[in-house]
């Protein structure tokens, strides 16, 4: 996986116990995390190949299909994903057989949590795989900006930014892709996930208070139609 920290980590859980799935996700947004949502498999497998995840967390048993069987397709080719890499997967069930449990890490799973657990243990689970092919996240310098998204600071001229989340999120991604005009699109796609609406002002509000922010003189600029950019200079 990339270097990047958890503010730029995109999940998806396929679960189709709705308020199973929508406490699942609240928990790990409070972690930091982008999260989508599947209630099945077919809209498992739409999202899949429509989105960049770096992590999947399938249920076994859903209603129009199998999360192993959506496991295994990843692992083998048959349900490409917009990654050249796909997705680690972390597989949920009530089944705690032996023989379950080795056919899950035979479909290619890379872990493996029993029904019910405790959130704690998943989320630990989750930090686990997501670290497994992880570089350590450098320290961002452009300009007078630097950015640690180890250690979540981020500082102008040597005075610290104080940031939210998404903020924080939004300002990594534009360091990382300094000079790039950003269309909202993009923006959205990376830095946030499906609970933001793409006809809302949700972007154009995040960049103004985080232009706010980071004080003058600006570095962020906006072009009308096409994006923001951050100017490295």
């Amino acid at each position: 996986m990339a270097s990047v920290s958890v503010y730029s980590m995109r999940l998806l859980v396929v679960e189709d116990e709705q308020d199973l799935a929508a406490a699942i996700a609240r928990g790990l947004r409070r972690h930091g995390y982008a999260v989508d949502i599947a209630h099945g498999a077919s809209a498992a497998e739409e999202k899949l190949r429509g989105n960049g995840y770096d992590l999947a967390i399938l249920d076994w048993n859903l209603g129009d299909g199998s999360g192993l069987e959506l496991c295994r397709r990843m692992v083998v080719g048959d349900l490409p994903t917009l990654e050249s890499k796909r997705p680690r997967v972390l597989v949920l069930t009530a089944r705690d057989d032996i023989e379950d449990r080795v056919a899950g890490l035979d479909a290619g799973a890379d872990d493996y949590l029993v029904k019910p657990f405790a959130f704690a243990e998943l989320a630990a689970r989750a930090r686990a795989l997501l670290r497994r092919d992880e570089t350590p996240s450098p320290v961002l310098k452009v300009g007078d900006l630097t950015l640690d998204p180890a250690r979540f600071l981020a500082a102008r001229n040597g005075t610290p930014l104080n940031l939210t989340s998404k903020e924080f999120s939004l300002l990594e991604f534009l360091m990382v892709h300094a000079d790039e005009v950003m269309p909202q699109e993009r923006l959205l796609e990376h830095v946030w996930d499906e609970m933001a609406d793409p006809f809302t002002n949700t972007v154009r509000v995040t960049v103004s208070n985080l232009r706010k922010k980071l004080g003058e003189p600006a570095v962020i600029e906006t072009l009308p139609g096409r994006g923001y950019v951050l100017r490295a200079s």
